[in-house]
């Protein structure tokens, strides 16, 4: 098999006309580039340079074998050159996923602030269920996605990681003419003969919740399931039952009123993102500002003391 460094030295020698000037241009010396020469014939084993006087010039096989050499060097400036561009798009680059409570309450404030720190940065936002962010990321359709657990945070692959942002606690939404609207807390045992508006079965955030309901001695009557919290607390609002709301996703829905409730339940937010950044440095500059947001919303009065 040819060597393409003996393939460039001999493009080298054709293009600057002596073994001394291919040796400068390879920081080499002129006795070294002789004997790689002496190598390459060996090689070959047959006849490629020829020494005058006024130079070197090159035989029909060094000619031949120097073209292919040139390509080599092509193909390597061009290689350096997309790898340069590739670089400096992914500098450039922040591709972000979140669920909807996230998208609405946490990115804003730091969508912000990054565009005018970074005005040139090429950003790009997606809904993403928190049970696909981890994947989201690792199969890099995302540079940072931010997800929500219910109980054990997530265990990653270990090329993931995973940066806890804040504690959501979960507070009960009921109508605002409710017998028990005036009470706080509440114990989740003083709702066991309520009419429930529930996650839907399956996802953490009702198993949670199932569990909870198990541990204070009752089965729920659930009255209507959904994915969404909006959903949640307007049926709540029409009077049809209550509802266990993250308090970030709580939206003032008229009709309704929040409550703390016992024993505390949360919710954990975490950023994801690939363990080594190095390629993309807007994730680490954006996940510094999603802490600073995240911090904002703990330092809130209406937080509660959850």
């Amino acid at each position: 098999m040819a060597d393409p460094g003996q393939l460039r030295l001999l493009a080298l020698i054709e293009d600057h006309g002596s073994l001394a000037a291919a040796a400068h241009v390879l920081g080499l010396t002129p006795a070294a580039v002789t004997q790689q020469v002496a190598r390459a014939e060996r090689d070959f084993k047959v006849p490629l340079v020829l020494r005058g006087p006024r130079g070197a010039s090159l035989t029909a096989a060094g000619a031949l074998l120097a073209g292919h050499g040139r390509v080599i060097d092509e193909q390597a400036e061009e290689a350096g050159a997309r790898l340069a561009a590739l670089l400096g798009h992914l500098s450039l680059r922040l591709r972000v996923g979140a669920f909807q409570a996230a998208a609405l309450h946490l990115l804003p404030p730091a969508l912000t602030a990054l565009r005018h720190r970074h005005p040139d940065a090429d950003v790009s936002v997606q809904d993403v269920a928190s049970d696909r962010g981890i994947e989201e990321v690792s199969e890099d359709r995302l540079d940072l996605a931010v997800i929500a657990s219910w109980g054990a945070p997530p265990v990653p692959p270990p090329h993931i990681a995973v940066h806890p942002l804040l504690i959501d606690p979960l507070v009960v939404v009921l109508p605002d003419d409710h017998p028990l609207a005036t009470d706080e807390p509440l114990r989740l045992a003083d709702l066991r003969d309520e009419s429930w508006v529930t996650i839907l079965a399956g996802h953490a955030a009702r198993e949670q919740f199932d569990r909870a309901a198990r541990a204070a001695g009752f089965t729920p009557k659930i009255r209507f399931q959904t994915a969404s919290y909006d959903v949640a607390q307007a049926l709540v609002g029409t009077g049809i039952g209550v509802a266990l709301v993250s308090r970030l996703a709580l939206s003032g829905v008229p009709g309704t009123v929040h409550r703390e409730v016992r024993p505390r339940m949360h919710r954990g937010l975490h950023a994801v993102t690939r363990a080594d950044t190095a390629l993309t440095p807007l994730v680490d500059v954006f996940l510094a500002l999603l802490r600073d947001v995240a911090e904002d919303v703990r330092q809130r009065p209406s937080w509660g003391t959850e």
